[in-house]
């Protein structure tokens, strides 16, 4: 069963969530950019018929892809392990689970918001946000009851 969060509960991991969502757009930054370096290298090689592959070019670029790509998934696991849901690394997406009146949903918190202000359903998504009103804060409940 998935951790449950309080608004409060939720807020207080914001500057933690926040330092480590950003360093995994930037690690996403660099790993589409090594792709990316990777393509044109290919096109090159193919544009020219063919031709001596730099051997230790390919093995940087293939180390830089491989370095970013581990650095990306560590980051987003370390989310993961507090509790939270990656849900959109471009739009700097996090979920944090809580119920609302027995139901399962969603506090939603996107990178560069003060802090959480919004919820949906879990099967709405950023689309359903709603605004945390005092009912909501009433009616909702961080660990789910035993």
């Amino acid at each position: 069963m998935p951790r449950r969060f309080t608004v409060a509960e939720a807020q207080s991991l914001i500057p933690q969530v926040s330092r480590l969502l950003r360093d995994a757009v930037a690690q996403k930054a660099e790993y589409a950019e090594a792709q990316r370096a990777i393509q044109a290298s290919m096109e090159r090689i193919m544009a020219m018929g063919g031709m001596t592959v730099n051997r230790e070019t390919a093995r940087q670029a293939r180390d830089r892809l491989e370095a970013a790509a581990g650095q990306l998934r560590e980051s987003v696991e370390r989310v993961q392990e507090l509790g939270c849901l990656v849900k959109d690394l471009d739009m700097g997406l996090v979920d944090f689970p809580t119920l609302f009146r027995g139901t399962g949903v969603y506090l939603c918190w996107k990178l560069g918001e003060p802090g959480i202000q919004f919820w949906h359903g879990e099967d709405e998504g950023f689309a359903g946000r709603k605004p945390i009103d005092d009912e909501f804060l009433k009616h909702h409940a961080g660990e789910a009851p035993e």
